[in-house]
């Protein structure tokens, strides 16, 4: 008997393929951006695009502070042109990050999300850091 679950069918594996490997193109997760921080990388650059009072709170260390609101040519010239950003928000009920990402994007800047924002980073029990620096 059919269940939720199984009511309708799973893509074929190919379909699924393509579509979890898009999704990495969009997406990553704090677990990888932890891993990426914790080893110096200096490939990408990661943007907390909540409000500067929760940044100030808490934020994923290395972060640089810049609200999805402010994102705009003048402020993303400091940047080369292929900089890759990884752009988080509070978490799964907050949408700052997709209105980052889409920011960024009409302006030409390679973006991805960090899916779980502050709730997931705080769910895989990493260190925050506190204060107006990164």
């Amino acid at each position: 008997m059919p269940n939720n679950v199984t009511a309708v069918a799973a893509a074929p594996a190919g379909e699924a393929e393509a579509h979890f490997t898009q999704r990495l193109a969009f997406e990553t997760d704090c677990w990888d951006v932890h891993d990426a921080l914790s080893n110096d990388t200096d490939d990408f650059v990661v943007l907390d695009v909540r409000g500067r009072d929760a940044y100030a709170g808490a934020h994923v260390p290395g972060a640089v502070s810049l609200p999805h609101a402010e994102i705009d040519p003048e402020r993303m010239a400091a940047w080369p042109a292929d900089t890759l950003f990884v752009v988080y928000c509070a978490g799964p009920h907050c949408n700052g990050a997709n209105k980052a990402a889409v920011r960024l994007a009409r302006l030409g800047r390679p973006v991805k999300e960090m899916i779980g924002g502050v709730v997931g980073w705080a769910s895989e029990g990493f260190d925050f850091a506190e204060g107006d620096d990164p």
